[in-house]
């Protein structure tokens, strides 16, 4: 590695934990728990994944799309059993890397990656505009006013042109990081009234002597019972958790493979991902994943080796033992910008410009995503994406078995299949032969096709009865030898012919 690298990787990781101090303490709260809790799990799971993960360059930590399912068993269990099933999340993570699960996430189509990208970057801006609220004496949150806003509104437009111009002056130093040094000196130089960090912390725990400052992390063994009904209660939240988390992180994964022209191991990330959330649930953190946006900023920032992320983690361990008085200075409308900058440069502006010449159905399911990641979840988003580009896929696909036809030497009338068989096209394939007019002997031909389910294996064995009742007999050519044994239950109703039919070699995946 080189010089400059090194200093990118430094630097880029300090830019990245100055963005992970607020977002740790929101993301806690959002789960219920002490802020702690979360700058722990992102500064444990973020060291141990940039460490032994698949993605060198992506930031991993606590994450709103956790939070959001933690909330309910913190709120009905209490905490110990939130630590309970991290633990469990994390040994779920490291079986589905262990069974290389993790290259399916190579199924994901196009446009529901693009969908994936624009969600996530509308609820990134969405998150950022709880800033612009002040909480009032009940408890409510009011928007801010007058000099107040203009002031917040000036300060998020100074952080995001010194990150967008200054790189066109010097590559020297992150213009994020630039960014946020300018702006913190400016508010405490002037003392331009703003919200800071502590003032964010303070309002969330509504302690006014809040602090991120804390001592190093301990084991402890979750204090749950050693039960089965503790593993009743633990495992469907576990299981939930390890998934979002495995998305979130493999989905980033491949975007960062986009946008930096390498290739990640996804299998790997899937184990340091579960070895991560094991660590943390036994140190009391509240587990996490990869984060899209702290990794955005790391890669924009020239953060592209395993130093940014352990860098990063570093950093903010030291900011919580040494630097907290420091970070708590940071105004929020500094990392409010950075956030900005974030989703001008996450969200794909070209879909804009595509999305009329792609086909309708691709158009449908990238909107599709982008909708439901914002009002629901990324989990949800991504399972109804590639369900329904599947089921466009096996509709499109049901129209393409064709046959031509033609009468042999034998006189018998043979059946030159081209197109997939499966549950989509069993129809069109039926629909295809012409049973009551057809000679005696009747051959379908599989050299050009091929059966992909079992519902083409019982269309075939329906054609055979429908033969059958006329009285004739129906010959199969070129099928593959692992549906043979399948038709047996066909009997004397087909006549497999076995001679030159292909072994179908199965394909594999060694990329991980």
């Amino acid at each position: 590695m080189s010089k400059s690298n090194i200093k990118n990787d430094l630097l880029s990781g300090l830019t990245v934990a100055l963005a992970l101090v607020p977002e740790a303490v929101a993301f806690a709260f959002v789960a219920g728990v002490a802020p702690l809790v979360g700058l722990y799990a992102a500064a444990i799971v973020g060291f141990i994944t940039a460490a032994i993960g698949g993605r060198p360059g992506m930031i991993s930590g606590a994450t709103g799309a956790l939070a959001v399912v933690m909330v309910s068993l913190v709120a009905q269990h209490g905490v110990e059993y939130l630590f309970a099933a991290v633990v469990l999340m994390g040994l779920i993570q490291i079986v589905a890397g262990v069974f290389k699960l993790g290259k399916f996430i190579r199924i994901v189509p196009y446009p529901v990656m693009l969908g994936f990208v624009n969600g996530l970057a509308i609820v990134i801006f969405l998150a950022q505009l709880g800033q612009f609220k002040i909480p009032n004496a009940d408890g409510s949150l009011s928007w801010l006013t007058g000099s107040d806003l203009f002031t917040m509104l000036g300060l998020v437009a100074l952080t995001m042109a010194i990150i967008q111009f200054l790189p066109k002056l010097t590559k020297a130093v992150p213009s994020s990081l630039a960014a946020i040094v300018v702006v913190t000196l400016l508010v405490t130089l002037l003392d331009l009234p703003t919200r800071t960090v502590v003032d964010f912390l303070a309002s969330m725990t509504g302690d006014v002597e809040a602090s991120i400052a804390a001592g190093l992390p301990s084991f402890s063994i979750p204090m749950v019972p050693l039960n089965w009904e503790t593993l009743s209660i633990i495992a469907p939240y576990s299981f939930i958790l390890a998934a979002i988390g495995l998305i979130e992180s493999l989905l980033t994964l491949r975007l960062i493979d986009e946008m930096t022209q390498t290739h990640g191991q996804s299998n790997k990330e899937c184990v340091a991902q579960g070895t991560a959330n094991i660590v943390t649930g036994f140190f009391g953190g509240m587990g996490g994943c990869a984060m899209i946006g702290q990794s955005m900023i790391n890669i924009n920032s020239g953060g592209r080796g395993r130093l940014s992320g352990i860098s990063a983690a570093v950093a903010l361990m030291l900011f919580i033992l040494f630097g907290a008085f420091l970070i708590e200075q940071i105004p929020l409308a500094a990392l409010v910008g950075v956030m900005f900058m974030v989703v001008i440069g996450t969200f794909e502006w070209s879909s804009f410009r595509i999305i009329k010449k792609v086909p309708k159905h691709d158009a449908f399911v990238l909107i599709l995503v982008s909708t439901v990641t914002v009002f629901t979840d990324l989990a949800i988003a991504v399972f109804v994406g590639v369900i329904v580009s599947a089921l466009v896929f096996a509709w499109e696909h049901a129209k393409h078995i064709q046959a031509n036809t033609r009468i042999d030497e034998n006189g018998w009338k043979v059946y030159d299949l081209n197109g997939p068989l499966f549950f989509g096209s069993v129809s069109h394939f039926l629909e295809i032969f012409d049973q009551k007019n057809d000679p005696s002997d009747v051959v379908v031909e599989f050299k050009n096709a091929r059966v992909v389910d079992h519902s083409g294996l019982e269309a075939i064995d329906a054609l055979a009865e429908r033969y059958e009742k006329e009285g004739k007999r129906l010959h199969i050519r070129h099928l593959s030898r692992e549906c043979h044994t399948l038709l047996k239950q066909a009997g004397s109703l087909v006549e497999v012919n076995y001679l030159e039919d292909p072994d179908y070699q199965v394909a594999t995946d060694k990329l991980d």
